[in-house]
């Protein structure tokens, strides 16, 4: 039986799925961010500026897709020293003609730009003003009503919000985590965490992995501070339209990366079966201590190699690290889900 994981024969689009314009806390405005990110392969930026969800359909053309969402917070009572927790988390609509946002408080929680905004959000004005509270309950309250609402829900870089597993093994709801932020790496935080995502799968989340620049553009480019191209995600689709890359962001037919290319994978008699760019290493990671890997040897790079699912495996994810040391993450692929027959 083989079952497809990534098709090769679908479209691979090139997607940055948290991204902060001047509507919110960002430098450049949407229009801006378009160019910058087209001019260097992208075709998919999902917007999500803090707490407004702004639509930016004018920016859609042939090869770019604008996805609608938006970014919320939930702290803990804020301390000058910024040494208090923050959850952070986003937002984006399945759906482009449902505009309106969940969780909404009228009168608190906008900063930057944002409170421009505030007339043209759309939220179910019979609902009451929503508190937030940063624990578990609230947070997991939060993420259930924003699937329930039709959003896909990824939770943000956990290093630089000083969250540790007390705190994200309590949330519940989110779709995915960033693997990689870029844009909190390039501030100093150690933002590539694989470790976070492997404690939630093992944990019992069957939840999926992103990557994301998280971009603001303080910087120009070709400073050093510049936070866009580090992390993104690559969106398997049969077409740029909006229908086609949110199905497949449901669906999990995506990978994370901060340069490796993943051509194709699928499953067969047991194996797992990977094709991807040259790469010095390629590592399998399961729920146990148990990893399998490949390295490059006599200076040929690997472009394809399989790896066996054990039947003490629950769950097993792949790696590709290039020669420069990034990395390329698939999401989780679950044993019993390999076996369903389709």
């Amino acid at each position: 039986m083989k079952k497809i994981l990534l098709d090769g024969n679908l479209n691979r689009y090139k997607a940055n799925l948290h991204c902060h314009t001047n509507v919110s806390d960002g430098r450049l405005s949407p229009l801006e961010v378009k160019e910058l990110y087209k001019s260097h392969g992208y075709s998919v930026i999902a917007y999500t500026d803090h707490d407004v969800m702004i639509a930016h359909d004018e920016l859609n053309d042939d090869g770019f897709l604008a996805l609608h969402g938006y970014e919320m917070e939930i702290n803990e009572e804020r301390k000058e020293d910024m040494s208090y927790k923050t959850c952070h988390f986003c937002l984006i609509q399945r759906d482009p003609d449902n505009m309106k946002q969940v969780c909404w408080h009228r009168e608190k929680y906008l900063f930057g730009n944002a409170p421009k905004y505030k007339d043209q959000v759309k939220f179910d004005e019979s609902l009451p003003d929503f508190e937030r509270v940063h624990s578990g309950e609230c947070v997991s309250e939060m993420m259930k009503t924003a699937r329930d609402n039709g959003f896909f829900v990824t939770y943000n870089h956990p290093s630089w919000s000083l969250e540790t597993g007390e705190d994200y093994l309590n949330f519940h709801g989110m779709h995915a985590m960033e693997i990689c932020n870029y844009s909190c790496f390039v501030d100093g935080y150690e933002e590539y965490n694989p470790r976070v995502y492997d404690e939630m799968l093992r944990s019992g989340k069957r939840i999926f992995c992103i990557g994301a620049d998280d971009n603001h553009n303080e910087h120009p480019k070709g400073e050093g501070g510049f936070d866009a191209f580090g992390a993104f995600t690559v969106i398997f689709a049969k077409d740029l339209t909006y229908k086609s890359v949110m199905d497949a962001l449901f669906a999990g037919q995506f990978y994370a990366s901060q340069g490796p290319e993943i051509y194709s994978l699928y499953y067969e008699d047991g194996r797992v079966y990977l094709k991807c760019s040259p790469a010095a290493h390629i590592f399998s990671t399961t729920n146990r201590r148990r990893t399998w890997n490949y390295h490059m040897e006599d200076n040929s790079p690997l472009t394809e190699v399989s790896f066996r699912v054990h039947d003490m495996d629950k769950y097993l994810r792949l790696t590709v690290v290039d020669e420069l040391g990034r990395h390329a993450n698939t999401v989780a692929y679950w044993r019993d889900d390999l076996l369903k027959e389709e």
